[in-house]
C-alpha cells in the first residue's frame, strides 16, 4: 500500500522503501560470509538472522532453507528462493511488509532482535545476487535498433526485416558478469582499419557502455514446452540494472557472420539489489503498439504486455583538475525510461523457450540498449558520438568523449516515483581499466 510507512527511517527519495524491499547478497567485516538480505532505508534485514528470531515463516514458506543454501560459489545466492515461485515470493514480500510497517512492533520493540537482524548498509559489501547459469542479451529497443540501422545502413533499411517479428537476442557469457563496484579492463582484440586487408591485434580504442534492464528467471520451465506470455511474466522475479560493456571496434570486425563474441564477453555489469516485479507493478506501463501484430505466442491480452515506468540515468565520472589535486567530476549523458521497449520482458521470455529451450533459476535476460527519443535519449556512445564520429561534451569538466578513456567511471541508477515514496535500484558502478600489458599475455 502507497501510504503505509516504515519504522525503519526511510528519506522521500530513498531508493530503499517499504514499497520496494529488494533483495540481495551481503557481508560485514564482522561476518564475511554472504548471506541474503533485504534493503530498507540505510539499513539491511538479514533474512536468515530474521528466521532464526522465529520472524520469517509462512504457510507457505514454511522452515524454508532458502536462505542458508550454499552455492557451488561457497555462499548463499537467491537461486534456491527464486525457484520457489511465485505464490512463496508473495507470501515472504507479505511477512517482510508487515515486519517493517510502522504499525508493527515485533522487531521494532526488541532491540536484542533488531541487533541481530539489521545490519547498516554502510557496513555491508555486496555481492553478485545470483548464481547465473546463463545469460542472453536482447536488442528490444526500436529506438536503439532504428538509430544504429539507421547509422550503418540508411533509413530505409534502419530495421532488419525480422525485428518486427520477434525479439532478437544472443546468448552472452554469464561468466563474466560482475557486481556494481568492481572495475573492468580495457580488452585486447582483432581489430581492422578501415581499407586494410587484415587485422591488428589491439587494445579497444572503442569501448562503450550499454543502459539495459536485464532481470532474472524464477522457477524453470519444463525441458521442450514453451512459457505462455502469462506464465512468463510470473516466471520473471525481479529487475537489475544492466551495464553491457562493448568494445565496438572488435564487434565491428568479428560481428558477421555470427554476431557478437569477445566484443562483449568480457565484462557485464550489474546492480547488487533485485526490485521484485511485485514492487514494479504500480508503475506498469502499457507496452508501445505493435504493427505488424507479432505471431500468436507473443501476443496476449492487454494487461500481459507492459513494461515499467522506470527513470533511467548514465553519469559519466571523470577527474578534474583543480587546486590541491584531482576531484571527481560526474556528466549527465543518458536520460532516458525503461517504458519505451518494444518487445516487453515476458516477450523476450516467452520467445527465449519457445523452441523448447530450458530457462534456469537465476538466468539472466536483458533488454539490449535502452534508448528514446530527445536530448540525452541515446542508451550508449555508438549512438550518441554517431559510431565516434561526434564528439560528446562533458561540460562539468570542459572534456568530451567519442569513447570511453581509460579511468572513466560508468554510474547507471533508475528508479519508480511514487507518491511520497521511491522504488529504485541504487547504482551499477565500474570503472574502466586500462589494457594489460602486452607482456603480461
Amino acid at each position: 500500500m502507497p501510504e503505509r510507512t516504515s519504522w525503519v527511517p526511510v528519506a522521500p527519495d530513498c531508493d530503499w522503501s517499504l514499497q520496494n524491499l529488494p533483495y540481495g547478497i551481503f557481508s560485514t567485516k564482522e561476518d564475511s560470509n554472504p548471506r541474503v538480505g533485504v534493503a530498507i532505508g540505510d539499513s539491511i534485514v538479514d533474512l536468515a538472522a530474521l528466521q532464526d528470531a522465529g520472524l520469517l515463516s509462512g504457510q507457505l514458506l514454511g522452515g524454508a532453507t532458502c536462505f542458508r543454501q550454499a552455492s557451488a560459489r561457497g555462499g548463499p545466492t537467491l537461486n534456491a528462493f527464486m525457484q520457489l515461485g511465485l505464490p512463496v515470493w508473495e507470501e515472504t514480500r507479505g511477512i517482510l511488509t508487515r515486519l517493517l510497517a510502522s504499525e508493527e512492533g515485533a522487531l521494532r520493540d526488541s532491540s536484542a532482535k533488531r541487533r541481530s537482524c539489521l545490519v547498516a548498509q554502510r557496513d555491508a559489501t555486496m555481492h553478485i545476487p545470483a548464481q547465473i547459469p546463463n545469460y542472453t542479451d536482447f536488442n528490444a529497443s526500436r529506438e536503439h535498433a532504428s538509430a544504429v540501422g539507421t547509422m550503418f545502413r540508411g533509413p530505409e533499411n534502419a530495421l532488419q526485416p525480422n525485428w518486427l517479428h520477434l525479439p532478437i537476442g544472443y546468448h552472452g557469457r554469464a561468466s563474466s558478469i560482475v557486481c556494481s563496484g568492481t572495475p573492468v579492463r580495457r580488452p585486447w582484440g582483432q581489430v581492422r582499419a578501415p581499407g586494410a586487408d587484415t587485422p591488428l591485434w589491439q587494445p579497444s580504442a572503442a569501448v562503450d557502455f550499454e543502459l539495459e534492464m536485464g532481470f532474472f528467471i524464477g522457477p524453470a520451465n519444463v525441458f521442450g514446452a514453451p512459457l505462455s506470455l502469462e506464465k512468463a511474466n510470473d516466471a520473471i522475479f525481479g529487475y537489475v540494472l544492466v551495464n553491457d560493456w562493448s568494445a565496438r571496434d572488435l564487434q565491428a570486425w568479428e560481428y558477421v557472420p555470427l554476431g557478437p563474441f569477445t566484443s562483449k564477453n568480457w565484462a557485464t555489469s550489474i546492480s547488487p539489489w533485485v526490485v521484485s516485479s511485485a514492487a514494479l507493478a504500480p508503475f506498469r506501463v502499457a507496452a508501445p503498439h505493435q504493427s505488424p501484430m507479432p505471431p500468436a505466442y507473443l501476443r496476449s491480452s492487454p494487461e500481459e504486455l507492459y513494461n515499467y515506468g522506470i527513470e533511467l540515468e548514465v553519469d559519466i565520472v571523470t577527474s578534474r583538475q583543480v587546486a590541491g589535486g584531482e576531484r571527481a567530476v560526474a556528466d549527465a549523458v543518458t536520460r532516458t525510461r525503461m517504458d519505451t521497449l518494444y518487445w516487453t520482458p515476458a516477450q523476450m521470455a516467452a520467445h527465449h523457450t519457445v523452441s523448447g529451450c530450458l530457462l534456469l533459476p537465476g538466468d539472466l535476460l536483458a533488454s539490449g540498449t535502452i534508448s528514446s527519443e530527445g536530448p540525452l535519449g541515446a542508451g550508449c556512445l555508438l549512438e550518441a558520438t554517431r559510431n565516434g564520429k561526434q564528439r560528446l561534451p562533458l561540460p562539468n569538466t570542459g572534456a568530451s568523449r567519442a569513447w570511453l578513456e581509460d579511468g572513466d567511471t560508468v554510474v547507471m541508477r533508475g528508479h519508480c516515483q511514487g507518491d511520497g515514496y521511491r522504488v529504485g535500484f541504487g547504482e551499477c558502478r565500474a570503472k574502466l581499466l586500462p589494457a594489460l600489458d602486452i607482456a603480461c599475455l
